[in-house]
């Protein structure tokens, strides 16, 4: 390496070969670092410029830089980028699976020839022996380990050839090492420094704090809920990027699939499609060609776009340290970046199961792991403080107003005896135990773990009981982002008093807790009507389409529930629909109806949105791909094959009450159906004929409860009218 150069000499550099006139950050004490042959780690949140960090002293130091990175993808992105930046583009090159034979040679080439500044390459190529001679005829400048924390495996994302990465370099040819990642807990830190013998590099740590993110998590009331209001929540952004992060491959191309019906700009990215497929869908992501990529985790690692406006997690990630890198690739531009996760404990418990074949030291780090993502989900503390806590880092401030929490505070409570229970439980355990061991021998659940320890006969088990193991979960959480306790860097989780809460010990105080959120699970239909309603009704254009309606009915000589039912009637008093195709969206309302009687509706609907220069709420519509509900779909083959409803009822597991509300919905919805084989086996005709009669010419609404009162309850079973009112809406209605 050559002599550190003077700061001016640096700038000069910078302008150079950037164009930027400033450093950012403690940019240019990490390039002087590695420029004078130093080790470096270096911890810098995503969008802090850490590439700049290897990539300027490559540039001007003899040699060459080996840049270790994790994806072809990242790789490639990063070589465009620095060819960008050069009049040559054999200045940056990759080494990878991806190139053939021709096209290794040519970059072995242009190394020899000196023209190479950085090589990319993945820790798989780095150990191939044909590779590991050919860099020994090489000067190496330096090596940099890009996305380091994949050495640990407490890191979100541990690649088992990381760990090899050290050796390898060993028989290279020692130069300066250099890592960098974008999220290290203290103990992922550790892990980098210990495995890759650099215990004595320089650290430098950057602020974790993204003041410009703003951090929500929602309810997954079920997959159709959270699916609703993200295609509500794009449209309700229209033209910005984004990026929405799923588990499953499978779900990554139905969610995109779905974004698309919807005239959302949306491709899938995952490892499971050809190289080719996902550079493809990449570029014209960054190319904004499309402005939403649905993707697994493997999409946006050193993906330098910095318009991304939101990340969404249809499902809560598997660490705290993958949520926030994958959130940190929102708004690095520095303007507006929308953080919102969907969580349900269903998805909890997937991610428990997907760990049961691994082997079982991997199950306690992965189920560590997740109970941090819980308490962040359910905590109605400050997200941007717990985040900050979890990567070793205080947040001063009480409100960050930019957090769901922070905006709509919960319910404080004085927490200094439960506190102190807590710390009293702690040292009763000798410090050797984790949270949840903690919150259940507080709460005085004997599980298998409190059994083995015998801790159940502890003088203080159940000492808390008149609260559950969540309670006392929130509690722990808080009493660590207070200072009170801290978890034991080398013995993951095992929860340990700090001077703070032995002080607390000798003197309590006043300690103020917040009441944790709850995610109760929801009734969907409910959590859907309530959502599909987002303003009143209007009742002057429920008023026109009523007496529409009854004009419409009179003519065709019908009762008006027959033509539309009130509740679809409210609904198109909410959405405003002007074409056929919006008004299938209604409620009550499938093809069949709009085609028979929608056209009039929706010329008087256009006609009242342009008068009033009414402003409709589109993004409310969202579209199926398919109509997925199978049940209703076999009813439906079941009826025209004359299967008994009975038989229906036990092939489906169903009461023949909820099969005739599944019924009911189908036929409301404009399909008619032809139930007259089982009609004449339970009713007489003469009892047919008096309540079809009923429903013609006098029922003034579809009410059951009104029809059992006109036709008489001794006479009529509830069960008898509902089949009558089913048979008379399909064969005049539909």
């Amino acid at each position: 390496m050559e002599n550190t150069p003077q700061k001016d000499s640096l700038l000069v550099h910078l302008k150079k070969y950037f164009g930027f006139s400033a450093f950012k950050g403690n940019q240019e004490a990490i390039i002087r670092n590695v420029l004078a042959g130093n080790d470096t780690f270096v911890l810098m949140p995503t969008g802090g410029g850490k590439s700049l960090c290897y990539q300027l002293p490559a540039l001007m130091v003899d040699g060459i830089a080996i840049i270790i990175s994790p994806l072809i993808a990242l790789m490639k992105n990063q070589v465009d980028i620095m060819r960008g930046f050069s009049m040559e583009d054999g200045v940056a090159h990759f080494l990878n699976s991806s190139l053939n034979k021709a096209q290794i040679q040519s970059v072995k080439d242009d190394i020899l020839s000196g023209l190479t500044k950085l090589l990319y390459v993945a820790p798989e190529s780095l150990t191939k022996e044909e590779n590991v001679q050919f860099l020994k005829q090489v000067k190496i400048s330096f090596y940099a380990i890009d996305e380091a924390h994949c050495i640990s495996e407490w890191g979100h994302d541990f690649r088992t050839e990381y760990r090899r990465i050290r050796p390898i370099i060993t028989e290279i040819g020692r130069a300066p090492i250099m890592a960098l990642t974008a999220t290290a807990t203290p103990k992922v830190q550790h892990d980098i420094l210990k495995n890759l013998g650099i215990l004595d590099a320089q650290v430098f740590k950057a602020s974790f704090n993204r003041p410009n993110l703003y951090y929500e998590v929602r309810p997954k009331v079920s997959p159709d809920h959270a699916e609703k209001e993200i295609i509500r929540y794009i449209k309700g952004h229209p033209g910005e990027s984004g990026i929405i992060y799923c588990l499953s491959r499978k779900k990554v191309e139905e969610l995109a699939e779905r974004l698309c019906v919807n005239n959302i700009k949306a491709l899938p990215y995952h490892a499971g499609m050809d190289a080719a497929t996902r550079s493809t869908n990449q570029d014209r992501f960054l190319m904004e060609d499309v402005d939403v990529i649905v993707a697994t985790i493997a999409f946006g690692m050193g993906i330098d776009k910095p318009d991304v406006r939101f990340v969404i997690h249809y499902d809560i990630p598997k660490s705290l340290e993958g949520y926030y890198q994958e959130t940190g690739r929102a708004g690095r531009d520095g303007g507006v970046g929308n953080c919102i996760a969907f969580y349900s404990h269903k998805d909890i418990e997937k991610l428990e199961k997907f760990m049961q074949g691994k082997l079982l030291a991997e199950q306690e780090i992965g189920k560590q792991l997740l109970l941090e993502t819980v308490g962040y989900a359910e905590s109605a503390l400050c997200r941007r403080k717990l985040l900050l806590h979890y990567f070793g880092e205080n947040y001063d401030k009480d409100n960050c107003e930019n957090c769901d929490n922070c905006r709509n505070p919960k319910i404080q409570f004085e927490g200094e005896s439960y506190v102190s229970t807590l710390l009293d439980a702690v040292l009763e355990l000798k410090e050797k135990f984790k949270a949840d061991h903690v919150a259940n021998f507080l709460a005085g659940v004997a599980d298998t773990s409190i059994k083995t320890y015998k801790h159940h006969k502890l003088e203080m088990f159940g000492a808390g009981s008149e609260k559950d193991a969540r309670f006392w979960d929130a509690v722990i959480r808080q009493a660590l982002v207070k200072g009170l306790l801290q978890k034991d860097i080398e013995n993951y989780g095992l929860l340990q008093l700090t001077d703070e809460g032995r002080r607390f010990m000798e003197q309590p105080y006043s300690v103020m807790l917040t009441q944790d959120a709850t995610y109760e699970e929801e009734d969907e239909d409910n959590a859907i009507a309530m959502n599909a309603k987002p303003c009143a009704v209007d009742d002057e254009l429920f008023n026109i389409l009523k007496d529409l309606r009854k004009k419409i009915a009179k003519t065709k000589e019908l009762p008006p529930f027959v033509i539309f039912q009130d509740v679809s009637l409210e609904d198109m008093c909410t959405q405003y629909p002007v074409t056929l195709e919006e008004l299938q969206n209604i409620a009550g309302v499938g093809a069949g109806k709009a085609q028979r009687y929608g056209k009039e509706f929706i010329e008087v609907i256009k006609r009242y949105v342009e008068q009033k220069d009414i402003i409709r709420p589109q993004d409310m519509v969202v579209k199926s791909v398919v109509n997925k509900s199978g049940l209703k779909v076999s009813i439906i083959q079941a009826i025209d094959r004359k299967i008994s409803l009975d038989d229906i009822c036990e092939a489906k597991g169903l009461e023949l009450d909820e099969l005739l509300t599944e019924i009911e919905s189908i036929v409301n919805a404009g399909t008619k159906l032809n139930l007259n084989y089982y009609i004449d086996e339970v009713i007489d005709q003469d009892r047919q004929d008096e309540v079809y009669e009923y429903f013609r010419e006098e029922a003034e609404t579809e009410s059951i409860a009104e029809a059992v009162k006109a036709l008489g309850m001794d006479e009529y079973t509830e069960e008898e009218i509902r089949l009558m009112r089913i048979k008379f809406i399909s064969e005049m209605g539909n």
